[in-house]
């Protein structure tokens, strides 16, 4: 009956919900215990190191524990919630799974002293097979049947008085030379300094090493003996991280580094010290290209679409790719190879709530700009409502960030793991520019491509970043070039 009771309750385990990720964040569970769910139902929204995520529950049932709060970073197979399924009893309150399989009958009469291990659920499998403590204990020496249990007791004793025991088993010299003779605090000395016990000449009494023959060996060894203080200093430094705590509210504010955050904050890391970066930079009269913004925004091919300088920029960095294809490539390390993609997935970069994230635009070359517009639109959309999947976030080949939203001018962007460019576009504002031989107040805007010089040399990376900063003086050239 037991069986039966807990086969109705189901476990739903934390699944991987994006490419191998490890672990997730629960945000925010849409059901609590004895609510009634179906199969399909999102029951929690989590949060990994790539987007946010909602879960629906694989089953029908009545929700029994929900295993985790709210705020948990929880491993990806570890049991968030379970749910009893339709049809089945609910089991006791704390009873273990594992009784789900009860334990053989005892066959044996000398286990009735059991009773404690039924709360295991483990234990007692053991019953009936004949598990007694003599099983598992060695067989005594045919030369002296009581020696080493009796002699082992009366060493244990006498070291742990500090007293040296008297060597008894005179048939065993070659096994106590094997062996070196030494107390634990001694034999711990030995080890914190990197000693081999066997090369310490001992001094004690019926040859026991003592502390002095280690550091004698430390300074045969020109190892200076104040290393073994140097541990000592050690507990100073979590004495002192206390001392932050009485600051957090009055003077200091900490921030879990976790999810979106952390997996950028790593993946920024490995990026910088692993694909030798160089920046380029050009700046760029884009009079022009503003004025064909508001010309398509009354466009009825772009009704309803949003329209911006950035999708311009995004159309002229696709032509300067399909103008000079190498530069959306990527670097197999493994293979020490070069590898040209046939197909742009532009990424672009989002602030969100969460953190910064790069979804990218699947095979953004072969769409028209109406498609494009289109799909920025979503990709934006969708990355400030937080619900950006994983699978978006995969496989970009280079990207634009646009820092100028901020008022920022330009900067040296650091490339997406995996990409080998990211263009920078700097706040488009008007500025004195020497426009047909005079003077003139024009649209200008700084332009900046970070690419990996492993596999992009200066001369690609400027031919790239010249022919976006030509298409964006002249718009034409988006016809005329593509």
């Amino acid at each position: 009956m037991t069986t039966m009771t807990n086969a109705s309750v189901r476990e739903f385990k934390m699944p991987d919900v994006g490419e191998g990720l490890t672990e997730a964040e629960i945000l925010k569970w849409y059901v609590q215990p004895g609510d009634t769910v179906t199969d399909g139902q999102v029951v929690c929204e989590v949060e990994t190191a790539k987007a946010a995520v909602e879960l629906p529950i694989p089953y029908d049932g009545v929700v029994r524990a929900l295993h985790f709060p709210e705020g948990t970073t929880v491993d990806v197979g570890t049991s968030i919630i379970a749910v009893e399924v339709a049809g089945g009893a609910a089991p006791a309150a704390g009873a273990p799974a594992a009784e789900t399989e009860p334990a053989p009958a005892p066959q044996e009469p000398q286990e009735p002293q059991e009773p404690k291990a039924e709360g295991s659920g483990r234990q007692p499998v053991l019953v009936g097979y004949g598990v007694a403590t003599s099983a598992t204990r060695r067989r005594p020496r045919k030369a002296a049947p009581e020696a080493p249990a009796g002699q082992a007791a009366v060493s244990v004793q006498a070291e742990l008085n500090g007293r040296t025991p008297a060597p008894e088993p005179v048939a065993e010299p070659a096994a106590a030379r094997q062996r070196p003779l030494a107390k634990p605090p001694v034999r711990k000395l030995a080890k914190d300094l990197g000693i081999d016990l066997a090369t310490v000449v001992p001094t004690g009494p019926d040859g026991i090493i003592t502390r002095e023959d280690v550091h004698a060996a430390v300074s045969a060894t020109q190892a200076p003996e104040p290393e073994v203080q140097t541990p000592a200093p050690a507990p100073v430094a979590p004495a002192a991280a206390p001392a932050p705590a009485s600051y957090d509210t009055a003077r200091e504010t900490r921030i879990p580094v976790k999810g979106v955050r952390k997996a950028t904050a790593a993946a920024m890391v490995g990026s910088a010290f692993t694909a030798p970066h160089v920046t380029e930079f050009v700046t760029v009269d884009v009079t022009r290209t503003m004025k064909l913004v508001e010309e398509l925004k009354e466009d009825k091919e772009f009704s309803g679409l949003r329209v911006n300088p950035l999708l311009l920029i995004a159309k002229a960095l696709l032509v300067a790719i399909r103008r000079n294809p190498e530069i959306n490539a990527s670097w197999d390390e493994a293979a020490q190879e070069i590898v040209v993609k046939h197909y742009v997935n532009l990424g672009i970069a989002a602030a969100t709530p969460r953190g910064l994230i790069v979804p990218n635009i699947k095979d953004a070359h072969a769409r028209t700009l109406p498609e494009l517009a289109e799909s920025l639109g979503e990709l934006v959309s969708t990355a400030r409502e937080g619900k950006t999947s994983p699978s978006a976030m995969q496989g970009g080949t280079v990207t634009i960030t646009n820092v100028g939203v901020f008022g920022v001018d330009t900067g040296t962007p650091i490339l997406n793991p995996g990409e080998s460019a990211i263009l920078a576009v700097g706040a488009i504002k008007p500025q004195p520019w020497v426009h047909k031989g005079k003077v003139k107040p024009r649209q200008v805007t700084t332009l900046a491509l970070s690419f990996d010089h492993r596999l992009v040399d200066g001369e690609l990376g400027s031919k790239v970043l010249a022919d976006v900063a030509a298409i964006l003086e002249q718009p034409k050239r988006l016809i005329t070039w593509a």
